[in-house]
């Protein structure tokens, strides 16, 4: 069964297309170093400088290697300076419909 991984990002007011920007850039460096990622990155329509990243991987040693890569070094730094905050979860699936 998959690991999620799923991230809470507090974003400066004013920085919110600099951070989607930076976070898709992130993303896709991930992708090339872990082929068959994926993540979707949400905006919350009620805290516009709200963001929720999610995705899905084969196993806690994967999110671990990633955690501890320089393209998950790289990217978080390019992305910080956009943030107030930031909180980083690690999930197993409960249930599922569909």
């Amino acid at each position: 069964m998959a690991v999620y991984t799923l991230g809470i990002w507090t974003v400066r007011p004013g920085h919110e297309e600099e951070f989607v920007e930076a976070w898709r850039s992130f993303a896709a460096a991930t992708a090339v170093d872990h082929p068959g990622a994926s993540a979707t990155l949400l905006r919350d329509r009620d805290a516009p400088n709200r963001f929720i990243s999610s995705g899905p991987w084969e196993s806690l040693e994967q999110i671990a290697a990633w955690r501890a890569s320089a393209t998950f070094a790289d990217g978080l730094a390019r992305i910080r300076g956009t943030l107030e905050g930031f909180e980083a979860h690690t999930l197993d699936e409960a249930a599922s419909v569909g």
